[in-house]
């Protein structure tokens, strides 16, 4: 990958940065709530086995909890993305632009 400079904010950066930190928010937005599920799937799985009804419903409150926590870990950034949108006021061009190009990789600079 060529080093690109990149003008973000008034400040120049590599092009490698963005990169790096657009892979790392791809990651955790898809996988997190995946494994979230999964193990909230997997205590309901014990419960409903064991079957004991204090048990069953624990699992169906951790399974709910974590589902919850899933789409509130896969939403963090488009939650951020609009409260800085709204903070930022007058400078919300640059910070905007500055915020794609991390979030959604550099080729959004």
């Amino acid at each position: 990958m060529i080093n690109v400079l990149i003008e973000c904010a008034g400040v120049t950066i590599e092009n490698q940065l963005p990169d790096i930190v657009s892979k790392v928010v791809t990651l955790i937005k898809v996988f997190v709530p995946i494994l979230l599920i999964i193990w909230g799937m997997l205590d309901l799985g014990k419960a409903v086995i064991a079957q004991k009804d204090d048990e069953i419903k624990k699992g169906q409150q951790t399974l709910i909890k974590r589902i919850i926590a899933a789409a509130i870990v896969f939403f963090v950034f488009t939650i951020v993305s609009v409260m800085v949108n709204l903070v930022a006021g007058d400078d919300a061009g640059s910070v905007t632009h500055c915020m794609d190009c991390f979030i959604n990789g550099p080729s959004n600079c």
